[in-house]
């Protein structure tokens, strides 16, 4: 494949970088008026189109006046559920707190018992529409949660749909463990969390469902303690983990995240010095999900305070049917620079190099680098890269190609 006269070929590193950080966040290489060759699903060329040598292609593609980026990385979804929740939006509307829904018996446990009542299949056949819906809005590798099972056979099911996903759609994949989401009706914690460490945890193990383990630690969820506890579980049988952290409140989710080595801390609504400080002495990739901020009227995550500690951010979606209904990409993007104060630069960066590096991906995805996955999307005529977030809700991809192939959006 040849994409030739492109207006500007965005993220382009002429080797693997493994994160960006700080003020480097602001660095997005582009070259203008540019060419991109793929050959055998992987990026084999690229250069300003004054450069480009002879040579055809079976498929050429003329992007003239249009950008070409990296498909983003979404590394904090919970794409596999049963069904939406939207009775609990109108709640949300009418003043109920998220607690205060979970209480009257919606929230995690909602969903948590329609996917209970959904078959395997029927459970694939909902969330390979949704991985379809974010590959149309430039998603190309993803990460996929359980976490609304919370029995043994419900957690495995939604791994394995996760593992099926991954089989029958162009998309990267990684799987996350995570039944500590919430405590089932009718059971005391102490006997759910050794449900979890001593029969989910190998079960889900033997069959080699899931790369990390995740928890949310949160006040009314799993304590420091408690999620110690389960990731050490989680490690021991290879899971490497991530964790839900001070969403709600102040909760040590970024401290405890810190001291079992998880890859990275996912929401941040409620973090202060003191957190970006315990950050600043870890490899952790702090992750901010806007879209769960912005739908649940949370405080968003201090964006700028965190970079000028000169630390690393990712954006991701936490597309999920409770709290942030949307994998839409550009959209979080968009979010990060209206809400957030980061520069269309900046926000690029986040939601590819960096998500990339998040689920230890950075050497295959995140930027158009040679050798790496051929996964990007072509905007359409756009006046500059800006425009991306500026036109928040726009439907700007004309085509995107996921290992080297053209996708149908």
């Amino acid at each position: 494949m040849l994409i030739r006269n492109i207006k500007g070929l965005v993220q382009v590193r002429e080797s693997i970088v493994h994160q960006v950080a700080g003020q480097a966040m602001a660095d997005l290489p582009v070259i203008d008026h540019a060419y991109l060759t793929i050959s055998g699903g992987v990026i084999s060329g690229f250069g300003p189109m004054s450069e480009m040598p002879q040579m055809s292609a079976a498929d050429e593609i003329d992007a003239s006046g249009c950008f070409v980026l990296p498909s983003f990385v979404d590394s904090h979804t919970h794409l596999v559920f049963a069904a939406s929740r939207e009775e609990e939006f109108v709640m949300k509307i009418k003043g109920a707190t998220y607690e205060q829904i979970a209480a009257r018996g919606g929230g995690i446990l909602n969903s948590a018992k329609k996917l209970q009542q959904a078959s395997e299949d029927e459970l694939f056949e909902r969330s390979l529409q949704r991985a379809h819906e974010i590959m149309r809005t430039g998603t190309g590798a993803v990460e996929i949660k359980s976490g609304y099972g919370l029995t043994v056979r419900d957690e495995i099911k939604m791994l394995r749909v996760a593992k099926r996903i991954a089989r029958h759609t162009p998309l990267t994949v990684r799987t996350t463990f995570l039944g500590a989401h919430a405590v089932p009706a009718g059971i005391k914690k102490e006997d759910y969390i050794s449900l979890i460490v001593r029969e989910m945890i190998p079960a889900i193990a033997a069959e080699q469902l899931a790369d990390y383990i995740d928890v949310f630690c949160e006040q009314g969820f799993f304590s420091v303690d408690e999620t110690e506890k389960i990731v050490k579980e989680g490690k021991r049988f290879g899971m490497k983990p991530r964790i839900h952290a001070n969403q709600l409140h102040r909760s040590g989710g970024v401290q405890v995240g810190v001291k079992v080595g998880a890859l990275s801390v996912d929401h941040l609504e409620n973090i202060g010095v003191e957190e970006i400080e315990v950050l600043k002495n870890s490899r952790i990739m702090p992750t901010a999900l806007p879209g769960a901020a912005f739908f649940l009227g949370l405080p968003f995550p201090p964006a700028r305070t965190i970079l000028e500690a000169g630390l690393p951010l990712a954006i991701a979606s936490d597309y999920n049917p409770g709290s942030a209904p949307s994998g839409n990409m550009p959209l979080m993007v968009a979010l990060a620079c209206i809400k957030m104060k980061l520069t269309p630069e900046e926000a690029i960066n986040a939601a590819t190099i960096n998500t990339a590096a998040a689920l230890e991906l950075q050497a295959t995805h995140g930027s158009i680098t040679k050798g790496k996955v051929a996964n990007v999307f072509i905007t359409r005529p756009m006046s500059s890269l800006a425009y991306l977030p500026y036109a928040f809700g726009s439907s700007l991809i004309d085509q995107v190609i996921l290992g080297g192939k053209r996708y149908n959006i």
